[in-house]
């Protein structure tokens, strides 16, 4: 059957029987795929049924699906007719894990971030009205994404719509860890509430058959908070609104979805089909540990042993064990996820001191605040966060903690080059965005060890701080290089003349490989550690410029309001006679591929930066 989905649409021309037939075939195809490549697996089985049921009910690309975060979107990518990219999903060059516009008419709207979706479709749905337009907007939300704020701007927003509008809340009980708070519970009851939808159905029709008053009866249930529907579902949240509520749906039942949007195309109004959907569907390994098959490795499909298990620790491990180890001693101490409590490494701290844990949900915004009123509160909080995803608390950064000097620690994972998921999750940006913050620290460490000796300085420090760190296994190398960390100060790691190296945190480990090859050329070289990007360590730089020639800043950071623009300035505005080359990621958004192979497209592999040092130097040496 996969076989005949040639393009979009053509889902459409398969019989009752063969689509069930296909549905088998696509989890069959995305467990084979993903076990050899990698991806987001079990987000993706959960949603067969339900994105089959979308293309049929639906006429793409005029049609818009509009899916949140995006990773669940392969099957969508299986039926527009992208079978073949499957070899090279998340590759360079290749495929996208998410919903790209420039790979296909048929994708919307880009995504990689949670809860953005509702807001999206509300703009393509005013779009529509505005130009007279006549197509579906169909806006895809886990409830997962529920926890997060934005949904409700967008859900109140469209609450006042009088046009068609469809949400469909993909509900499987899960974010990537397990879902916390009111919503999660609130889902919860409403699973059970079958009863309702029968219910209000019966007395509709009934009304609608009552002469001359059953209309205005109807309307008059639907308005008030007396009605029926609180008698049986206490607290209708979406219809209190104004949203009309479909649900709970079967989602892995495809004769009942497709019904259940033919029901939602006839609505003038917002409409939320609320649909009930495994994780992991069809897989037993995925299905019983769904957050490990979020988003896997390569992994063996008979037994689901992941194929390439860590031997070493990961700089998220060294965080931490680090950090349950100080909670020992600092009572005060509390850590705070949004709904990340493993890939941020606070798995452990959780089962330790689970008082001290919160888990907010996907709300960055609100935990960034929360954070601080922790800290007024004269608690010592550490908040656990991927880079890419601190950009959405710029605000609270500024306003919330740094205006007031609160002592907040932001332990910034996934910094720098991330690899196969792309550009939304490439942690390229905080040099720039924390170090722009007044009162704001921003340190990166060059090791395991230095990762250790850096949160605890953190915690130590009585002001906003962020401590940077990539993904991936923790460099293990330079143990003998390991000097206290004082405030404000970089690391002397070797000192010759003619040329210094500043390198920035994990770029550590490229920053001697570019050495040891200057060094093989016969030109002699300074490798220093900066430590801190922000403040930046001037003494240093006015040092530096007295002996050497040419300054060469190395980070994993884009070019515009980074490390190496901070070293600029201050030189010019100093007028201190040395050259600065700044050696740092293009001011651009960086596609998915290997961090290795991301390194030579952007100029930031050890030998590209040998050159280019050389060929700069070279020149200050003519003159």
């Amino acid at each position: 059957m996969l076989e005949r989905i040639q393009k979009e649409n053509d889902i459409k021309k398969l019989s009752a029987e063969e689509l069930e037939e296909l549905a088998k075939e696509i989890r069959t195809f995305l467990i084979e795929k993903i076990s050899k490549t990698g991806g987001h697996l079990a987000s993706n089985l959960g949603v067969v049924e339900l994105t089959m049921a979308m293309h049929l009910a639906f006429d793409l690309p005029s049609d818009k699906i509009i899916w949140d975060v995006g990773h669940q979107a392969y099957t969508h990518k299986l039926l527009t007719g992208r079978k073949d990219g499957f070899d090279d999903l998340r590759k360079y060059g290749g495929m996208s894990g998410f919903p790209k516009r420039k790979e296909s008419d048929c994708d919307a709207f880009d995504t990689g971030h949670s809860s953005t979706s509702i807001s999206a479709g509300l703009g393509y749905v005013h779009a529509r009205d505005l130009k007279g337009e006549d197509y579906r907007v169909i806006s895809v939300i886990g409830d997962g994404s529920l926890t997060g704020g934005m949904a409700y701007e967008a859900l109140n927003n469209a609450a006042s719509l009088h046009t068609n509008f469809i949400i469909v809340l993909n509900d499987n009980h899960m974010s990537i860890s397990e879902n916390v708070g009111g919503m999660s519970a609130y889902l919860a009851r409403l699973r059970t509430a079958d009863i309702y939808t029968e219910l209000k159905k019966g007395i509709t029709t009934a009304l609608h058959k009552v002469p001359v008053v059953g209309d205005s009866m109807i309307e008059q249930l639907r308005r008030t908070k007396s009605s029926i529907k609180q008698l049986v579902v206490p607290g209708m949240f979406f219809e209190d609104m104004g949203i009309t509520y479909l649900g709970p749906i079967p989602g892995h039942q495809l004769g009942t979805l497709y019904e259940a949007f033919q029901e939602a195309r006839k609505i003038d109004g917002p409409v939320l089909l609320h649909v009930i959907t495994e994780k992991g569907k069809g897989y037993e390994p995925a299905e019983k540990q769904p957050s490990k098959f979020h988003g896997v490795g390569p992994f063996n499909v008979q037994t689901g042993k992941v194929l390439a298990d860590k031997e070493k620790d990961t700089y998220t491990d060294v965080f931490g064990k680090v950090l349950c180890d100080e909670a020992k001693r600092i009572p005060s101490l509390v850590a705070i996820t949004a709904a990340m409590a493993d890939g941020t490494g606070l798995g452990l701290f959780r089962q330790k001191y689970p008082k001290r844990f919160f888990d907010v949900g996907i709300a960055e915004e609100h935990a960034v605040t929360f954070a601080a009123g922790l800290a007024a509160g004269g608690m010592k909080p550490v908040f656990a966060v991927y880079s890419s995803f601190l950009q959405r608390a710029y605000d609270q950064l500024i306003h919330d903690v740094a205006l007031q000097n609160l002592p907040v620690v932001f332990a910034v994972d996934r910094a720098g080059l991330v690899g196969s998921d792309g550009e939304t999750h490439q942690g390229i940006f905080d040099l720039s965005y924390l170090s722009s913050i007044p009162n704001m620290v921003v340190i990166a460490p060059k090791h395991k060890w230095e990762l250790a000796d850096m949160l605890r300085f953190a915690l130590r420090y009585e002001g906003p701080i962020a401590l940077r760190y990539p993904r991936g296994t923790a460099y293990d190398g330079g143990e003998e290089y390991r000097a206290p960390v004082v405030y404000g100060k970089s690391e002397m790691i070797e000192e010759e003349r003619g040329i210094a190296l500043l390198s920035v945190g994990h770029m550590y480990e490229e920053a001697v490989r570019v050495r040891e090859a200057l060094k093989q050329k016969g030109q002699s070289c300074t490798l220093v550690n900066a430590r801190f990007v922000k403040p930046l360590d001037t003494d240093m730089i006015e040092a530096l410029s007295a002996n050497h020639r040419l300054l060469v800043t190395i980070e994993e950071n884009v070019q515009t309001g980074g490390f190496g623009e901070h070293v600029v300035e201050y030189v010019s505005r100093k007028g201190l006679p040395v050259r600065v080359l700044t050696l740092a990621l293009p001011d651009d958004y960086v596609e998915h591929g290997s961090i290795g192979m991301l390194r030579r497209e952007t100029g930031l592999d050890n030998e590209t930066m040998t050159e280019r040092i050389l060929e700069v130097f070279q020149k200050i040496e003519e003159k």
